[in-house]
C-alpha cells in the first residue's frame, strides 16, 4: 500500500529537475529531457510493480492515463494547433494607451485562445509597435505578466490549472462566474501601474513617428475550429468530446494552407515536449494524490493541520502555497496537489469551499507570472524578444522585476477571493 511520503520522491525528483537542470544546463536540458522524465517515472512505476503488484499497478495507470492524460493532451493540441494556424499582421503605434489597451485585449482574449495562444498571437505586433521605443524590456515583462499568465483565469480554455479544475468536473462556467472580481483587480491594477510606469519612460524619448493604419487576420476559418473546441468543452461528454476535439483538430490542419504554417514558424515541438513532460508528472503524482486523499489521517496530517484556523480552511494560505509551488515549479501539478489537499471532491468543494477551489485557481494561474519557469509562454516570450534585439533580464533579474509589482497586488487580490 502507499501510505508513506517516501512514493513522493520520483515526483519531487522530476519537479526539481524541471525547474533546476534547464537553468543550471539548458543544453543538457533540451537534449535529454525525455530521458529524465522516463528516469524519474520508472523510479515509481518499479517500485510499485514489486509493492502492488501488476493489477493494482495497471489499475493505477489506466485511470490516469485514461481519465487525465490524454483527455489533457489531446485538449492541448487541439487548441495549440487551431490558434497556431491564425495569424495576426496589426500595424501599432507604441503609445503608453495604445500598449495598455493591447496589454488589456491580450488579457482577455488568453481567456478564450488560452495564455499560449494569446502570447503567440500577440508578440510580434506588440514587438512592431515598440520598435521604435527606448525603453522596451518593461513592455514585455508586463505582457508576460497580463496575457501569459493573468489573462488565463476564467475559463478552461485559458490556463492548464483551469483545465484540469474542468477535467475533475468543475462547471465550464463556474471560474467566470466566482473569479471574475479577483481577474478584473488583477488585471486592472496591473494595467495600472505599467500605464504609469510606462507614461514616465515614454516622455524621456524621441517622439514616435506616424504608422500607418493596417490590420489583417490569416487564417480567420481557424475562429470556426476554435468556437468548436468552446462548444466541446462545454456540451460533451468526456468521450465524445475527445472524438470532436481530434476531427477539430484534423479540419485545421488540412483546411490551413502549409505556407501559413511556415508563415507562423509552426513546430510539433512544443507539443512534444508537453506531452513528454506532463506523462512524466501525471504518473509520478499518483502517489501524492493517494496520500492527499488520506485526509487529516495520513501523512499530511501536519500540512491540513496548516490549511486549517479554529476548524475552517484558510484561504489566504491555500492562495499563497498554490501560488508559490505554481511561481517555482508548474502551474498545473500544483493545481491538482492543491485541490486534492482541499479534499478532492469536487461537488464538496463547489458547494460548501468555493473560497478555496477559488484561492487554489487563482493563485495557480496568477503566481505563474513570478519566475520564468513558472507558466509555459513566459520562456517562449523572453526568448522571441531576445530574438528581435531586446535585451530581457536573467531568471532572477526578471523577479527582481515581478516580485515588488505583483506581490502587492496579490494581496490587494486576496480581498477578492471568498467569505
Amino acid at each position: 500500500m502507499i501510505t508513506t511520503l517516501y512514493w513522493i520522491l520520483p515526483f519531487v525528483g522530476l519537479v526539481l529537475s524541471l525547474a533546476l537542470i534547464p537553468l543550471a544546463a539548458p543544453k543538457f536540458w533540451r537534449r535529454h529531457y525525455g530521458k529524465i522524465t522516463a528516469f524519474w517515472t520508472m523510479a515509481f512505476l518499479l517500485p510499485a510493480l514489486w509493492t502492488l503488484g501488476l493489477s493494482v499497478t495497471k489499475d493505477l495507470l489506466f485511470h490516469t492515463l485514461l481519465r487525465e492524460y490524454i483527455p489533457f493532451i489531446i485538449a492541448t493540441t487541439a487548441i495549440f494547433v487551431v490558434t497556431n494556424h491564425i495569424r495576426l499582421e496589426a500595424s501599432l503605434r507604441g503609445t503608453p494607451l495604445a500598449l495598455t489597451l493591447l496589454l488589456a485585449v491580450g488579457a482577455l482574449l488568453a481567456n478564450i485562445i488560452g495564455t499560449t495562444g494569446a502570447s503567440m498571437l500577440l508578440i510580434q505586433p506588440l514587438l512592431q509597435a515598440i520598435q521604435g521605443r527606448t525603453y522596451r524590456t518593461h513592455i514585455v515583462i508586463f505582457f508576460i505578466f497580463l496575457v501569459s499568465n493573468i489573462g488565463g483565469l476564467l475559463t478552461p480554455m485559458g490556463d492548464a490549472p483551469i483545465f484540469l479544475g474542468f477535467l475533475k468536473g468543475v462547471p465550464f462556467g463556474w471560474p467566470l462566474v466566482n473569479l471574475w472580481a479577483p481577474f478584473l483587480v488583477m488585471m486592472t491594477t496591473t494595467l495600472g501601474v505599467f500605464y504609469i510606469m510606462d507614461r514616465i519612460l515614454f516622455q524621456k524619448e524621441s517622439p514616435l513617428p506616424r504608422a500607418p493604419r493596417a490590420f489583417h487576420i490569416h487564417g480567420k476559418i481557424n475562429f470556426l475550429f476554435l468556437s468548436g473546441i468552446v462548444l466541446t468543452f462545454i456540451f460533451l461528454p468526456p468521450v465524445w468530446g475527445n472524438l470532436s476535439l481530434i476531427l477539430l483538430t484534423l479540419g485545421s490542419w488540412f483546411s490551413t494552407s502549409p505556407q501559413a504554417r511556415k508563415d507562423n514558424h509552426f513546430s510539433w515541438s512544443p507539443i512534444a515536449e508537453v506531452a513528454r513532460l506532463f506523462l512524466g508528472i501525471f504518473l509520478t503524482l499518483i502517489p501524492a494524490i493517494l496520500l492527499l486523499k488520506a485526509g487529516p489521517a495520513g501523512p499530511f496530517e501536519c500540512v491540513f493541520q496548516h490549511l486549517q484556523t479554529n476548524g475552517q480552511p484558510n484561504i489566504n494560505l491555500y492562495f499563497w502555497l498554490s501560488g508559490l509551488f505554481s511561481a517555482i515549479v508548474d502551474n498545473a501539478p500544483t493545481y491538482l496537489v492543491f485541490f486534492n489537499l482541499a479534499g478532492g471532491n469536487t461537488a464538496e468543494l463547489i458547494a460548501h469551499q468555493a473560497g478555496v477551489l477559488a484561492a487554489i485557481s487563482a493563485g495557480s494561474v496568477f503566481m505563474g507570472a513570478l519566475t520564468y519557469i513558472g507558466n509555459t509562454p513566459n520562456f517562449l516570450v523572453k526568448a522571441i524578444a531576445e530574438k528581435q534585439g531586446i535585451p530581457m533580464p536573467s531568471f532572477f533579474g526578471y523577479m527582481l522585476w515581478s516580485v515588488p509589482i505583483l506581490v502587492p497586488l496579490f494581496w490587494l487580490t486576496t480581498f477578492f477571493l471568498g467569505p
